[in-house]
């Protein structure tokens, strides 16, 4: 019997399809992205901490001694903690007879200075209502017809229409303010009917995401795809 020539037993090897390279590449590609997604808000907070820090730093160094100044350099954040403890101890001395009426001289003071006490009255009340929380700012996400009918646009709720302006209508007025994409802190101040509000039920820090991502994040929502009309919160 004669043996098979070895030519004859060979299988050439079956050929890859055509397109095998590309799927390859797609998927490193889609490995790329997914690593940039993970890395990147990571990295770009620490950064942001790190700058921050690095400037607090630097703003404390000019009031301490010469001998303290390496100090700082060696210590990150040493300059961040002294602002912290320097902002606590104000509100611990302010908080006795001699820091309020201190603080009385200074509110009289500044509120008789031309171009100063606008500045700082403004400054004084929002900082107010932000810590005490006397109004429930950036509680709520609603959908407002804007800039025209028919075009629709997140805004947020900082609260109801009161003083002069609210005297000018015979409905309950409320206070919204949209943001500008992908940078909320430049917007617009409108005031709204509360009828034609459409509240939902997203969280703040949602509603800020779909403004920063331009719409590109969408959180998640559980009411089906058919969404129904949304009620208005009074």
């Amino acid at each position: 019997m004669t043996k098979p020539n070895s030519a004859e037993t060979h299988h050439p090897e079956t050929p890859k399809p055509k397109g095998w390279h590309l799927g390859v590449m797609a998927r490193l590609r889609a490995y790329f992205f997914a690593g940039i997604l993970v890395t990147a808000p990571v990295s770009i907070s620490f950064y942001l901490a790190w700058q921050f820090i690095k400037f607090m730093d630097n703003q404390v160094a000019p009031f301490l001694p010469p001998t303290f100044h390496n100090l700082i350099w060696d210590i990150p954040g040493f300059g961040l903690v002294m602002v912290v403890v320097g902002l606590t101890v104000t509100g611990f001395l302010t908080a006795g007879f001699a820091g309020r009426l201190i603080v009385r001289i200074s509110d009289f003071v500044l509120a008789r200075m031309p171009v100063i006490r606008s500045i700082y009255s403004a400054v004084k009340q929002i900082f107010e209502t932000m810590l005490a929380q006397k109004a429930n700012a950036f509680r709520e996400v609603a959908l407002i017809q804007y800039p025209r009918q028919g075009v629709w646009t997140i805004a947020f709720i900082t609260g109801t229409t009161a003083g002069e302006v609210k005297g000018h209508f015979d409905e309950e007025m409320v206070n919204v303010y949209v943001p500008t994409t992908p940078n909320p802190t430049s917007g617009f101040l409108l005031f709204l009917p509360r009828a034609e509000l459409r509240v939902l039920n997203m969280s703040v820090e949602d509603g800020l995401k779909m403004v920063l991502s331009t719409g590109i994040i969408v959180p998640d929502w559980h009411g089906g795809e058919d969404q129904p009309e949304l009620p208005i919160r009074t």
